[in-house]
């Protein structure tokens, strides 16, 4: 029973650590790129040609969802067609198809990136 009050405070622990480590890391970087005579200019992204942010997230979101989706249906077609156990055909299609969507998602990325 109070094993659900520890769960909290590690998982805030857990965030704020990791948060700290990218800050620190980062600014101690930056201060030995300074240190060694490097240009502020290298810390602001000046290539406008850049492919947003939010499109990248969208394109991987909407192709993870539909690659979910077709392993839904394939994993049924699996197991009401070819007589798999319904266990390992929804499971493995599901996970198989939504690693596909993953893998063209970052293949779109990776040409709109190349493209600008």
């Amino acid at each position: 029973m109070g094993s659900e009050v520890v769960i909290i405070p590690i998982i805030f622990g857990v965030l704020f650590g990791i948060f700290y480590l990218f800050i620190s890391a980062r600014n101690k970087e930056r201060l030995a790129l300074i240190e060694k005579g490097a240009d502020a200019s290298i810390f602001y992204a000046s290539n406008k040609s850049v492919t947003p942010v939010w499109k990248v997230i969208i394109i991987n979101l909407s192709l993870l969802l539909m690659g979910i989706g077709l392993g839904i249906f394939i994993g049924a077609l699996f197991s009401d067609v070819l007589g798999m156990d319904d266990d390992i055909a929804m499971p493995g299609t599901i996970l198989f198809m939504a690693g596909l969507g993953l893998l063209g998602g970052f293949h779109l990325t990776k040409k709109w990136t190349e493209q600008a």
